[in-house]
């Protein structure tokens, strides 16, 4: 009875129940068993046949590393993390990067299911043979566990280089190109290795970032972004939370400049205005929506009642009291100039409509004209820009956009009646 008693503690332990002969046997047969598994690695995973010579050399290197690694274990009891870490500390770098987790626990499999079948036969004994079947098992599941650490922490490591180049694009994207005004190539590389297509549209989305915005948050906003078939790049610069957000492909649902299809991602933002920058056609002009875009954010207090999201040019009056020269550009090339180039008076019918604080008769005996006609010119006008002079935000735009175009062109664009 304690003999009894003494072999199951022994097999519990898998150390004491194999004599040293015993591991001497399995000592020599190191190198066929690695073989062994080599063959049958070939046999039952026909991806790796398909490897490198160098690769499936670097696999017999750690198959045999782990046999004499398993030896050791079953002498050196209490030591089974540090040895099976080991086996996997000495593949070579490319190999990991090479092969899944799950290739790799395919392989640990089969290498448990070659030591289960020669093992047990060079055991001395009933008690040897109970001992080295435990002892595979439990040594496998080492390997498989120590395998997941190392995966992990390659995962982790990947994840933070990661961030950090992610960081670099969405900074490169707001600092804008060099000097030179060359192309960024750094830039461009960068977003590839993170998947990014250097040739889709894009464009910035700028607000506050949430109090908590953390990996999780911002985990949910990728995932978001991903189901709406958009590649989606993160950077928060002290108060700001910027987006680089790809179009949507064509046929994919509607996209526009107003912001309003981004939908959900605006929840991961902190209270405040969200700004949509304008559509890029390419990563390298990106710059051009996150300058709009930025500018937008700044000047967002104007308007409090402003929608969220709301795009970088419907923010234009306050982007141009703000000092904004792109704005005033913007508001004299998409207002100003196609009135201009209309004729009919519409440009000064405009102005003096406004000036006139929107009193319809007021301004046609200004003009010496019937009402009617001002009303006609008033609807070519918002024909024209998209904009009504009838409502008191568009108002606003329109006789800002007249007064950029007389500070900007330096004469009254509304005085040639």
């Amino acid at each position: 009875m304690a003999r009894v008693g003494a072999s199951t503690e022994a097999a519990r332990s898998g150390s004491a129940a194999v004599s040293p002969a015993t591991l001497r046997k399995l000592e020599l047969a190191a190198g066929d068993l690695a073989l062994a598994c080599l063959v049958a690695m070939e046999e039952h995973q026909p991806w790796f046949a398909r490897l490198p010579a160098e690769q499936r050399s670097a696999v017999l290197l750690v198959t045999q590393t782990g046999v004499a690694n398993f030896v050791a274990w079953l002498g050196e009891r209490g030591q089974s993390i540090r040895l099976t870490a080991e086996a996997f500390r000495i593949a070579p770098r490319d190999l990991a990067r090479r092969l899944s987790l799950r290739q790799t626990v395919d392989l640990v499999r089969i290498a448990t299911d070659v030591f289960e079948r020669h093992l047990p036969p060079l055991a001395a004994d009933e008690d040897e043979r109970h001992a080295l079947v435990e002892g595979v098992l439990r040594f496998g599941r080492d390997i498989a566990f120590a395998a997941a650490t190392v995966y992990a922490g390659a995962a982790e490591t990947r994840g933070a280089w990661d961030a950090r180049l992610e960081a670099l694009v969405v900074d490169a994207v707001v600092r804008g190109p060099d000097a030179e005004g060359g192309a960024d190539d750094a830039l461009v590389s960068r977003a590839s290795t993170l998947g990014w297509d250097p040739d889709a549209a894009v464009r910035v989305v700028a607000g506050s970032p949430a109090p908590d915005t953390a990996a999780e948050r911002l985990g949910e906003l990728r995932r978001q972004a991903a189901r709406a078939g958009r590649s989606v790049l993160v950077g928060v610069q002290g108060s700001r939370l910027i987006l680089l957000l790809s179009e949507p492909p064509a046929g994919s649902g509607p996209g526009s400049d107003t912001g309003e299809d981004i939908g959900g991602l605006v929840d991961a933002f902190g209270a405040g205005p969200v700004v949509v920058g304008p559509v890029a056609g390419e990563l390298a002009t990106a710059h051009c929506s996150a300058r709009d875009a930025l500018s937008a954010l700044r000047a967002a207090p104007g308007w409090p009642d402003a929608p969220r999201p709301v795009a970088a040019d419907d923010l234009l009056p306050e982007r141009a009291l703000g000092g904004d020269t792109a704005a005033h550009r913007r508001l004299v090339e998409s207002i100003v100039i196609p009135l201009e180039t209309a004729g009919g008076e519409l440009l000064h019918t405009l102005a003096t409509y406004l000036e006139g604080g929107g009193a319809l008769e007021a301004c046609a005996r200004a003009l010496f004209v019937h009402p009617n006609t001002v009303r006609y010119r008033l609807r070519r006008v918002c024909d024209l820009t998209g904009r009504s002079p009838f409502d008191p935000r568009d108002a606003l735009v329109l006789r800002t956009a007249v007064i950029a175009a007389r500070l900007t062109l330096g004469r009254d664009p509304g005085a040639s009646a």
